[in-house]
C-alpha cells in the first residue's frame, strides 16, 4: 500500500483529502487521480466502506479497458440513483475521459458527501474540463492550432462511448468556438504579430474643432437655453394669471321705446330710399 508521504505533492487535492483516503485503507492508493480513479473501481471501493451491504467490490473490474470503465461507472450511478446521492454526470463523465480536474473535484465532492465537513480547495482556476488554463499559460508561438485543440480536449474513448455522430459534432464545434475566441482575444492584445491592418476609420485623422467653430456652438447652445428658458417662463406667466380672478361689470341699457316709435313714424318712401 502507498504511503501518504509517496503520494503526489501537487495532486490538486487538498491535504485533508488525501488523508482520509489514506484513513480508509485502499487496495491501491491513487498516485495520479485522472488515470487512477477512471475505471470506478477506487471509487467503488470509497463507498463499500460506507455501504458495505450496497457495493460488493467482486462486481467490479480493475482494469483500463473502456467497456470495464463504463460497466464499473454504470454499477455506480446505479447506486447512486438508489441512495439518492447526488453526483454530477458531467464529473462522471470527465473522470471517464481523463478530463483537466475532473477526477481531482468528484474525490473532493465524495468526501464532502461521506463526510459532511468542509473542504477548501486548492484549484487555482475555475475547472471547465478543457486545457484552456494551461494554454494561456504558454506563449503564442507554443500554443495548439485548431486541430491540435480538438485532439487535446476530445479523447478517442469520448468518442467511442458516444455513438450520436451529431453530438460528437456539437463537441468538436464547441472547442473550435473556444479556440476562436482564444484567437481573436490573441490578434488584439498583438496586431503586429498577426499583421493586422487598422481599418479606415482608424486611419482617419482626427481634427480638433477650431475656436470659431467652438464659438458658434456656444452662441447656439446659448441661444437655444435662452429660448428654453423665455418660453418656459411665458408658460409660467399664464399658468399664473390662471389664477387671476374678474369682476363683472353690470351695463344699464337706457329706454328703446324712443327708437322704436320714431321707426314707425317713418314714412314708407323714406325707409325705401337708397
Amino acid at each position: 500500500m502507498t504511503s501518504y508521504s509517496e503520494a503526489p505533492k501537487k495532486s490538486g487535492v487538498p491535504r485533508d483529502v488525501l488523508k482520509w483516503l489514506q484513513s480508509l485503507d485502499l487496495s491501491v492508493f491513487p498516485k495520479s487521480f485522472r488515470r487512477d480513479l477512471s475505471n470506478g473501481y477506487i471509487t467503488a471501493e470509497i463507498f463499500s466502506w460506507y455501504y458495505p451491504d450496497d457495493i460488493q467490490m467482486h462486481s467490479f473490474e480493475n482494469g483500463t479497458s473502456l467497456p470495464a470503465k463504463l460497466g464499473n461507472w454504470s454499477l455506480l450511478e446505479k447506486f447512486f440513483m438508489k441512495k439518492k446521492l447526488n453526483v454530477s454526470k458531467e464529473l462522471i463523465d470527465g473522470t471517464i475521459h481523463c478530463k483537466p480536474g475532473a477526477a481531482e473535484i468528484l474525490v473532493q465532492e465524495i468526501y464532502v458527501m461521506l463526510t459532511h465537513r468542509r473542504v477548501k480547495t486548492i484549484q487555482d482556476n475555475e475547472v471547465d474540463f478543457t486545457d484552456r488554463h494551461y494554454q494561456d499559460g504558454l506563449p503564442m508561438v507554443a500554443r495548439s492550432t485548431a486541430t491540435k485543440a480538438v485532439k487535446s480536449n476530445i479523447t478517442l474513448s469520448e468518442i467511442l462511448a458516444e455513438p450520436d455522430m451529431d453530438v460528437n459534432k456539437q463537441k468538436v464545434q464547441a472547442v473550435l468556438d473556444i479556440h476562436l475566441q482564444q484567437r481573436q482575444q490573441d490578434r488584439i492584445a498583438d496586431p503586429k504579430r498577426f499583421n493586422v491592418k487598422p481599418s479606415l476609420g482608424e486611419r482617419a485623422i482626427r481634427l480638433m474643432p477650431s475656436s470659431n467653430q467652438n464659438q458658434s456652438e456656444s452662441s447656439l447652445t446659448n441661444r437655444s437655453s435662452s429660448s428654453s428658458l423665455s418660453s418656459g417662463s411665458s408658460q409660467t406667466d399664464i399658468r399664473s394669471k390662471t389664477s387671476v380672478s374678474f369682476k363683472e361689470i353690470k351695463v344699464n341699457q337706457g329706454d328703446r321705446s324712443y327708437v322704436s316709435s320714431s321707426v314707425s313714424s317713418a314714412s314708407p318712401s323714406t325707409l325705401s330710399a337708397p
